[in-house]
């Protein structure tokens, strides 16, 4: 199993991103899904988590400018990104909960930077 995620880049504060996050393989089911961010310095943060039940939790600092999202159909997540700020800025990574037939693991994307200029 593979995640690849893309759609990062540089974007001007109050401005829009749009995350996905590819999940590849013998996939059985996606349950738990999250995107994670980490900035020069810092440790790695939660940013936004969906269970496989549509509930979702975000950071303090995203709430009302993130969405966590997904598409079972594409084994595809989502982070719709708005009203972007500089501290925003930050490697992001995706991190899913995946059943390959009776075995569950957690899986990592490789991190898409987003950088957002002032």
């Amino acid at each position: 199993v593979q995640l690849q995620a893309s759609g990062g880049g540089l974007v001007q504060a109050g401005g829009s991103l749009r995350l996905s996050c590819a999940a590849s393989g013998r996939i059985s089911s996606i349950n738990a899904i999250g995107w994670y961010r980490q900035a020069p310095g810092k440790e790695r943060e939660l940013v936004a988590a969906s269970s496989s039940g549509g509930n979702t939790n975000y950071a303090d600092s995203v709430k009302g400018r993130f969405t966590i999202s997904r598409d079972n159909a594409k084994n595809t997540m989502y982070l719709q990104m708005n009203s972007l700020k500089p501290e925003d800025t930050a490697v992001y990574y995706c991190n899913a909960n995946i059943r390959i037939l009776l075995k569950t693991n957690n899986y990592w994307g490789q991190g898409t930077q987003v950088t957002v200029s002032s």
